[in-house]
């Protein structure tokens, strides 16, 4: 077993401390010490874009990045971007366009976007094709979270 490491970061607004191994990756690390599960393990590989969280403000494929990378760092998951009751309004546009398919993959997708809106907010086509281009929908429904990327960008057609 390897020796444990204290990490401290800031986990939607919230300070959290924990003592991880220095391979747990920041996705388990969200999911089991932090009981935020909305960050959903896919591949595993950085390929499906379902773990995706914001560490800095980037978005980034939590099951690439170690926990301890992460230390003394700021993490917002898909739990950070609204609540139930005040969705935000990359949220409130998957869900009025028929963006949610199954929901496996919708907090990647939506984490993934809330960054391209934030950098680019008023994005082309082609943008947002390349802003979703590291996040994987099985269901297929890309029509649906195309559409309410647009509307959240506020360009509908």
């Amino acid at each position: 077993m390897m020796d444990e490491v204290q990490i401290r970061l800031r986990v939607n607004g919230a300070d959290r401390r924990g003592r991880v191994e220095p391979r747990l990756t920041l996705a388990d690390f969200l999911r089991e010490h932090c009981h935020l599960t909305g960050t959903h393990l896919g591949c595993e590989h950085g390929v499906c874009g379902a773990c995706t969280v914001l560490l800095d403000g980037a978005a980034v494929r939590a099951c690439l990045v170690l926990a301890v990378q992460a230390d003394g760092r700021e993490v917002t998951t898909i739990e950070g971007l609204g609540t139930p009751e005040n969705l935000s309004p990359v949220q409130v546009a998957f869900q009025e366009n028929h963006g949610l398919q199954c929901g496996f993959c919708t907090p990647g997708f939506i984490v993934s976007v809330t960054a391209l809106l934030r950098d680019n907010p008023d994005p082309t086509d082609e943008e947002i094709r390349a802003g979703l281009s590291g996040n994987i929908c099985r269901c297929t429904g890309y029509q649906g979270i195309f559409k309410a990327v647009r509307a959240a960008a506020g360009n509908t057609p």
